[in-house]
């Protein structure tokens, strides 16, 4: 199948590696035309995706319409703080395309509307359908062709099937659900997490910390999902404690190693200053807390590293106040 995948990153490309292993013909869109030469001369993503070896059949380009010539399927895969932007500047090459079945990679909320992904493409592309593609995959090992396993979620089996069938094969497992809410929603709120699992390695605390706030941090996902109207076992999947595990542990992480720079000392204008990459808990922080008050559900582990990021407070003193909360039993 030819599919168009939107997002030059990472992760983008290391889906197109992925669908060109299946001897499908990915065509990927990046916005800056100058770069997408520079990857397409030199068979390199060097920002976002360095020593890895690009084959020809993987095409590159930086017009909406050419990305979408012929698509069969669309893999929607920018950062989420850019996704309604892009969206509404391929609208038009989306119709033109015969609005093929799309499926979201982005982990993250619309930070103007709280959205996730697969409503705004609801809203703007009219999808009827969008499937939402998540789980524990670090882009440069997927790259590699290290085996993965991920869950696409959609409310129409027959496109969560399709995907599944275009992304499958010896290196890259895909399972279906039909909690498209809860597959997002873990995505995105596991990054929070990770920021502050990256906090305690800063700190040079040990095992007991980190796995006693990964621990926390999942049932304060699992809370806020399943008051939003997901399937609490969903959180218990790859998508929520598989991709939670991933993002917390691995070097390879932005999110933790942002977590892991403010645990030693930085600011966050500083970090983020040198970043080529991003890393979407930043984004997604505030969104967790006001859907979190909106839905009356307590994130002490997320308040904490919102105030961290956003409001000045030192990491050892977020890690006091939570230490010195109240006792509880474990269940609530």
């Amino acid at each position: 199948m030819r599919v168009a995948v939107i997002g030059d990153g990472g992760w983008g490309t290391a889906l197109a590696l992925t669908l060109a292993r299946n001897g499908h013909s990915p065509r990927v869109w990046g916005p800056s035309a100058e770069y997408v030469r520079e990857v397409r001369q030199a068979g390199l993503n060097r920002k976002f995706l360095p020593g890895v070896a690009l084959p020809e059949s993987i095409e590159w380009t930086a017009e909406p319409a050419e990305a979408l010539s012929g698509a069969e399927a669309v893999v929607m895969v920018v950062p989420s703080k850019y996704v309604r932007a892009t969206l509404e500047r391929f609208a038009a090459a989306y119709r033109s395309a015969g609005s093929p079945p799309v499926v979201s990679a982005t982990k993250g909320f619309d930070e103007s509307t709280q959205e996730r992904m697969t409503e705004i493409l609801s809203e703007i592309w009219r999808v009827e359908a969008p499937a939402a593609l998540s789980g524990p995959s670090i882009a440069p090992e997927t790259a590699r062709g290290v085996p993965t396993a991920v869950t696409v979620a959609c409310a129409d089996e027959g496109v969560a099937r399709r995907f599944q069938e275009l992304f499958s094969g010896d290196t890259f497992r895909v399972y279906t659900s039909d909690d498209v809410r809860g597959v997002e929603l873990g995505g995105a709120l596991k990054n929070v997490v990770a920021l502050a699992a990256g906090v305690c390695d800063g700190l040079g605390f040990g095992h007991n910390a980190k796995a006693a706030l990964i621990t926390r941090g999942l049932a304060e996902m699992t809370r806020l999902g399943t008051a939003l109207g997901a399937h609490p076992q969903t959180f218990y999947g790859l998508s929520g404690i598989g991709d939670l595990m991933v993002t917390c542990m691995s070097p390879q992480s932005r999110n933790r190693t942002v977590g892991e720079r403010l645990g030693r000392g930085e600011s966050l204008e500083q970090i983020l200053s040198g970043m080529e990459q991003v890393a979407e808990g930043v984004w997604t922080c505030g969104t967790a807390l006001a859907l979190a008050r909106e839905a009356g559900v307590a994130v002490p582990v997320m308040e904490q590293v919102d105030a961290v990021l956003h409001r000045g407070k030192k990491p050892k003193d977020a890690v006091v106040e939570l230490m010195r909360r109240d006792p509880r039993f474990e269940r609530d």
